[in-house]
């Protein structure tokens, strides 16, 4: 059911992948995979995507009809429920921060609500419409999924250009968002020396170009200096008191409780709470509820922390 004062609403979203080693070895060590073995008909092959990020997110698998084991570099991979019957909505006009550990699915949910994935159930809508229906989608939301997708040999400002065409945005606001994002300087520099901090600015003045009423944010204080966190906390406020709605997935939940107004927190790519800040944190720090939903305590931790040092 949509909920008309919900700018995003995901409903029972479900995928199943090829995903985690049971050493719990990033991905990133694993490369390109091909088929599954005994896979022979073409219908039954499955295309694993490396991806540089968490073990369960980024493992895509298309045209798969049945599962098989696959062994490569010595791992054993089976099927894991990257998302599981993940429900929740997003308000207009707030900040809501999308948090879980490493591995609990805030990627690949982000990439299925962009239409990037295909869930194998579930809805996700966005101002009750899929995606892929909407008129004008950079018109309506922005996103940053990751600040190393850009042309290294392009300077800034002609990145800019190019999305700006490809936006059909006006391009008197390419200098409106290099101001915004505080890379007016840096707008001929080329974006191969870029820091990632400077990326990030990058990919958030992408997401702005076409003046969109939505943002949706993976990660964005990554490569960011305590100055820039600070900003980008300012940003992110300012664009929600003027009706913007922005969904952001974080691992830093000390700047997020100050920046966001709720959170939905998933973990095995499940829902394991969705609340406003305030109700959370009504009898301690966002950081200790964060723990607990999740299964890890903050005694347990410090007692894992101290016998590892034994």
């Amino acid at each position: 059911m949509t909920v008309e004062n919900d700018a995003v609403e995901v409903e029972g979203f479900a995928l199943l992948e090829l995903g985690a080693a049971p050493d719990g070895r990033e991905r990133g060590q694993m490369g390109l995979v091909g088929a599954v073995p005994g896979a022979e008909a073409e219908n039954h092959r499955a295309v694993l995507l490396f991806h540089r990020e968490k073990m369960v997110d980024g493992f895509e698998v298309a045209g798969m009809l049945r599962f098989a084991d696959l062994f490569h570099f010595g791992f054993l991979l089976r099927p894991v429920r990257a998302v599981d019957d993940l429900s929740f909505s997003v308000e207009r006009g707030s900040v809501t921060g999308f948090l879980g550990p490493n591995g609990a699915g805030k990627t690949t949910t982000l990439r299925m609500l962009l239409g990037l994935v295909r869930a194998d159930a579930g809805t996700a809508t966005i101002n009750g419409r899929a995606y892929a229906d909407l008129p004008e989608p950079l018109h309506l939301l922005g996103a940053v999924l990751e600040a190393s997708s850009f042309h290294p040999g392009r300077t800034a400002r002609n990145h800019l250009r190019i999305q700006a065409l490809a936006a059909a945005a006006d391009p008197a606001r390419i200098d409106e968002v290099l101001g915004l994002v505080q890379l007016r300087r840096a707008a001929g520099q080329r974006i191969g020396g870029f820091s990632l901090g400077m990326r990030q600015r990058l990919g958030l003045a992408t997401a702005l170009l076409a003046d969109p009423e939505i943002l949706i944010l993976d990660e964005p204080a990554n490569g960011l200096d305590p100055e820039g966190v600070r900003w980008l906390r300012g940003l992110l406020r300012g664009f929600a008191a003027e009706g913007g709605t922005v969904l952001v997935s974080s691992h830093m939940l000390a700047e997020a409780a100050q920046t966001v107004d709720s959170v939905v927190i998933v973990d095995h790519g499940r829902l394991v709470r969705q609340a406003p800040l305030a109700e959370l944190t009504a009898h301690g720090g966002l950081e200790d509820a964060f723990l607990e939903l999740t299964g890890h305590s903050s005694a347990t931790q410090a007692t894992q922390a101290m016998e590892a040092w034994k």
